[in-house]
């Protein structure tokens, strides 16, 4: 299967600006997607339709300012919703929320990483049948066997991000090359 971009670099065309309780604003600049940064959440989600298993989210992220997560990426996992979260926690955890009700920073798939602003990091996510998996820039952060496991959101206002958004925490944040790619079992 092959890429498809879900952002044109010209216009929101499929997504919109996710109605977060004092979020920033989402505009289109240079090609570049910009969320500016709210008093907590902040972003933008998917409005068309998009899959549920076997399917690959990727896209490029920078952070500009702020000290909190810059790219959270909330995506299905069959009727179930996750997220990756992308240097939260003052800035460094990377991890999935929630797994069996932790989140990111108390689960399995906790670690910390340090990310500079004004860098863009290419972040993927990978989802199959029992398995999910997301990189930053090719290294493998998460390699999560899901069986057995209660996958749900965090509780809070993260749950306007479904099917697919990418979020912001009290942080102004670029995105750019969002694509999708559906897999076979093969794959």
């Amino acid at each position: 299967m092959r890429w498809e971009s879900v952002f044109d670099g010209k216009t929101l065309g499929g997504w919109k600006r996710t109605e977060f309780g004092g979020g920033g604003d989402v505009r289109v600049e240079d090609g570049v997607l910009i969320v500016d940064q709210g008093e907590e959440l902040s972003g933008f989600n998917w409005t068309r339709g998009f899959p549920k298993m076997s399917y690959e989210v990727e896209l490029e992220a920078q952070r500009r300012s702020g000290l909190d997560f810059f790219c959270a990426v909330t995506f299905p996992v069959n009727e179930r919703f996750i997220t990756f979260v992308v240097g939260g926690w003052g800035g460094s955890t990377v991890g999935i929320s929630s797994i069996n009700k932790q989140d990111a920073s108390q689960n399995e798939t906790s670690m910390i990483r340090h990310f500079k602003d004004n860098r863009w990091y290419k972040i993927r996510v990978r989802v199959e049948p029992d398995r999910i998996q997301a990189w930053i820039d090719e290294e493998r952060m998460v390699d999560l066997n899901t069986r057995g496991k209660e996958l749900d959101l965090r509780t809070g206002e993260i749950d306007l991000s479904v099917p697919l958004g990418i979020s912001t925490f009290r942080t102004t944040a670029a995105f750019r090359e969002l694509r999708l790619k559906r897999i076979s079992a093969a794959n």
